[in-house]
């Protein structure tokens, strides 16, 4: 009783979390999140308060401070080869200072090694802003 009534809270989060993404507001800017498929990458925190939904930011014009966890795994040993697995749990964070309100905006993860990446891209795809990576374990 007690697991399929776990496995039904889960399916209910779960669900949740698939649902359409909600209209980008025009009078703020929009940040899609994006990181290599084998990769966990969301949005956390906006200028230190939780985001509600971790599939994006919508971020009033001006400066701000986006927060967004990212999990990665790499494989240690020799090449890669016959190594144990581990999972790198990172929090990268972006500082901008000029969203402007309708346009969207590309918040940009991946991994080299053992090193997180990111950057933030405007809508022609130009690096507006790189990210910071803190609190890596």
């Amino acid at each position: 009783m007690r697991r399929s009534l776990s496995l039904a809270i889960l399916a209910l989060l779960l669900a949740g979390c698939a649902g359409p993404l909600p209209q980008p507001d025009p009078n703020m800017a929009w940040v899609d999140m994006t990181a290599q498929t084998s990769d966990i990458f969301m949005s956390d925190q906006l200028d230190g308060k939780r985001t509600p939904d971790g599939r994006y930011f919508q971020v009033p014009p001006g400066a701000h401070e986006l927060e967004a966890r990212y999990e990665f795994e790499v494989t240690g040993g020799a090449f890669g080869l016959f190594g144990e697995t581990h999972t790198i749990r990172c929090t990268l964070v972006i500082r901008y200072d000029d969203f402007q309100p309708g346009q969207r905006y590309l918040f940009q993860a991946r991994s080299l090694g053992f090193t997180p990446q990111g950057w933030l891209r405007d809508e022609q795809r130009n690096v507006v802003a790189e990210a910071q990576a803190e609190h890596c374990r």
